[in-house]
């Protein structure tokens, strides 16, 4: 079976959240089945990988874009380096730039990106048995393999579709209906919702199946979905929830070379120690305090805006019986106003912006990680804390409800229910109680890295709905 996966962000090639990882993992975990050939097609970009790993041009044609003739290149990365062949679309003023989002022609940008993949698909005649779209980006594939006349020769392909993020559709004015390539007018319904072109509904609409990443958010969806909760009841004799994993062979304390001090299970407590030792040196905090850590962007989904009244409060409330480390961007007032309890708290560090590497220090190296998520489908960051024995403490909704158990029930995290400040300070004080306790900490390292999220799992059950 011949699976390609189509997605704007693949780790390590380009990375803003948690798809690029799922895009990063699955496949390579999907190949590990016997049978299964998966391989990955996403946009080029001006990123370190691709200066770093050698490419061949496989592909040198043009598509048109309404009134423009936009050359599309498709070259594919030699060694199959990431454990999968990698695809990467270039088309010169749209799909060359350093980053996959921030742009005011996005909408062009992703129209591009499918138009040029099925062309060469098409042109090619290179016809696989499964092509799993991710997210609203590649949501109008399932539309126009069926119903674009250009595309005739992919008719019939079997389409899955994955919602990462329901909060982000993709909609568009029917104007850009002008720059698809030409479709049977009479399906226009399959791309409309409330009078817009929504790419996340038209992959509901026309995907032989789709999923969500955990059978919690779909659970959610139901019930608040941004105006598709209609859709979803409607269509979902064909909606699946098959929950995330993490890639145990990046995500690997014993081997992961971004730490200081690699650890097993037999030495968590000792090695953890001597990393936070090492990070609260760097930060100016206090390593014998219960270190709270928050890694992700800054939104509003992620529950960031209630960040600052967290610090100041707990800070305050605790009289700095705790350290708290923030390491994220996205919005300039939660910036700033983190920025000015980095300069008077000692208690609190910040840094600003994506690093990959601190990450992985601070999940070796802090005691509890916060997640106070408005939203969240899956969540990743409270798998990668539990596999490197840090506990989480999370709000209850989505994926974190699917992964993660309170104490107070057998669990091995810390759970609250309304995403409110006065909640999450409760959750915190609760783990500050919790740290003085070293027997019961010692145990939850160990119960939390004993979790197996790695990915068998979940790519066998997506192999099984491919199979259906």
């Amino acid at each position: 079976m011949i699976i390609y996966h189509l997605s704007t962000e693949c780790y390590p090639v380009a990375k803003v959240g948690g798809l690029a990882d799922v895009v990063g993992a699955l496949p390579k975990y999907q190949n590990k089945i016997t049978g299964i050939e998966a391989k990955v097609v996403m946009p080029w970009y001006n990123k370190a990988f691709v200066y770093d790993h050698g490419f061949d041009i496989i592909f040198d044609g043009f598509i048109h874009q309404g009134p423009n003739m936009l050359q599309v290149q498709v070259l594919k990365e030699k060694t199959d380096a990431l454990g999968f062949e990698l695809y990467m679309v270039r088309i010169p003023g749209l799909l060359d730039r350093d980053n996959p989002y921030g742009y005011d022609d996005e909408s062009f940008q992703f129209l591009a990106f499918q138009h040029g993949v099925l062309h060469w698909l098409s042109a090619m005649e290179i016809r696989p048995d499964i092509l799993h779209c991710h997210d609203y980006h590649t949501g109008l594939v399932p539309f126009m393999i069926e119903h674009c006349y250009e595309f005739k020769f992919l008719k019939g392909v079997k389409t899955i579709g994955t919602i990462h993020n329901g909060e982000y559709q993709g909609m568009m004015s029917w104007n850009m209906a002008n720059y698809m390539p030409s479709f049977d007018a009479y399906k226009w319904g399959l791309l409309d919702w409330n009078g817009l072109i929504n790419p996340l509904a038209s992959m509901m609409k026309c995907s032989n199946a789709f999923t969500t990443v955990s059978e919690g958010y779909l659970e959610e969806l139901f019930i608040s979905f941004r105006g598709l909760e209609s859709l979803v009841r409607e269509e979902f004799s064909k909606a699946y929830g098959i929950i995330n994993g993490i890639d145990a062979e990046v995500w690997n304390p014993e081997t992961d070379p971004m730490m200081d001090f690699n650890f097993t299970i037999k030495n968590a407590v000792e090695q953890k120690k001597k990393n936070k030792e090492k990070l609260c040196k760097e930060y100016g905090l206090k390593p014998d305090l219960p270190l709270f850590a928050f890694i992700g962007r800054f939104a509003t989904e992620k529950g960031a805006d209630l960040l600052p009244d967290v610090v100041w409060k707990s800070i305050k409330q605790s009289y700095g019986a705790l350290n708290i480390m923030i390491l994220g961007s996205g919005n300039p007032y939660i910036e700033n106003k983190l920025k000015e309890y980095d300069f008077y708290y000692s208690n609190f560090a910040l840094d600003l912006g994506y690093k990959e590497y601190l990450s992985h220090k601070i999940y070796a190296s802090a005691d509890f990680l916060l997640m106070p998520s408005r939203v969240e489908p899956c969540g990743l960051n409270q798998m990668y804390s539990m596999r490197y024995g840090t506990i989480p403490v999370v709000r209850y909704t989505g994926g974190l409800r699917d992964t993660v158990e309170d104490i107070s029930t057998g669990g091995a995290g810390l759970n609250f229910t309304y995403p409110g400040v006065d909640d999450i300070i409760h959750a915190v004080n609760r783990g500050v109680s919790l740290y003085q306790e070293k027997d019961v900490m010692k145990n939850l390292i160990y119960a939390n890295m004993k979790f197996d999220f790695a990915w068998e799992k979940s790519a066998a059950k997506y192999i099984a709905l491919y199979n259906k």
